[in-house]
């Protein structure tokens, strides 16, 4: 099994206390399935390639730089060597300016994940920092240049090591209230909410990654599959939006509750149910019965 490739190499410093550190990779998009862009008519690949705007010619990859847009359609160029001299200097040290509780950042502003080990000497310190953060429940927020920019990164305790998460600035995260200012103030209450809330009692469940399949891809490589194969899938249907005037009826089928004057699914009202319907009806009481189980596990 081949060693990953560290992404970047520094130290990481708490208090005068440092450690040599390296980041990995935590999550790649390189598994997922990959297209080409083809010419529909001849089927070959086709090649992308950069043309002047003004004159149409090919612009060499040597001859293409940087620029920065300003008024009248001018642009400012910017060599390679200036904007890495206007990148902030850096030591290559995650300095920790803060320790904070886990659950004290929005994960809106979650960047990308890194795994954050120790290289070669300074385990010691390393083990002591994560072992430290374990014990008190805490992150840590620290600041360097990662990758050409000066990044702000959330440090928590994974496994035997660190998970360094670089965080979007703020001026990066849009505000909630535009994506939500349409949203009418509704309050729900009643039977509509009970049963709401039956139905996530009995789905509670914990996060388990492996259980969650990229349908995308599956689906994609059916796609193909049948393509190969000279067939069609079949259209699947879309689902069907629920109307406000079927919204309740919906709840009690989700609920296990059939029929519009059905009774709402309290312990209370399954066992009546049961009672009066264990003669004539053993399947119903047995349905009643099954009903108030994850209503009281649930409450």
């Amino acid at each position: 099994m081949v060693a990953p490739r560290a992404n970047w190499k520094g130290f990481i410093k708490f208090g005068e206390v440092a450690c040599p550190v390296a980041l990995y990779t935590a999550a790649s998009s390189s598994e997922r399935i990959a297209f080409n862009t083809l010419n529909r008519k001849t089927g070959n690949r086709v090649k992308r390639e950069f043309v002047d705007s003004e004159t149409g010619d090919p612009v060499e990859r040597d001859d293409q730089v940087k620029g920065y847009a300003i008024e009248n359609g001018q642009y400012i160029i910017l060599e390679p060597d200036e904007v890495a001299a206007a990148v902030p200097d850096s030591d290559k040290t995650l300095k920790i300016d803060a320790f904070i509780p886990c659950n004290e950042i929005d994960g809106v502003y979650f960047d990308k994940p890194y795994y954050l080990a120790p290289d070669k000497m300074g385990t010691d310190a390393f083990v002591l920092l994560r072992d430290g953060m374990k014990k008190a429940k805490v992150a840590a927020i620290a600041r360097t240049v990662l990758f050409r920019r000066v990044r702000t990164v959330l440090i928590r305790p994974h496994g035997k090591g660190l998970i360094a998460t670089t965080l979007n600035f703020d001026y990066e995260v849009r505000s909630s209230q535009e994506a939500f200012e349409e949203l009418p103030d509704l309050k729900i209450e009643g039977e509509m909410l009970e049963l709401a809330e039956h139905i996530i009692g009995t789905k509670k469940g914990s996060f388990d990654a492996s259980t969650f399949d990229d349908r995308y891809e599956a689906a994609v490589a059916e796609l193909v599959k049948a393509k190969i194969e000279g067939r069609s899938l079949p259209k699947k249907k879309a689902p069907t939006v629920s109307k406000q005037s079927d919204l309740l009826q919906a709840l009690r089928e989700s609920a296990g509750i059939g029929g519009k004057a059905a009774s709402k699914p309290t312990a209370a009202n399954a066992n009546k149910g049961a009672a009066r319907q264990k003669t004539a009806n053993p399947a119903a009481a047995a349905k009643a019965k099954q009903a108030a189980a994850p209503t009281r596990h649930a409450g």
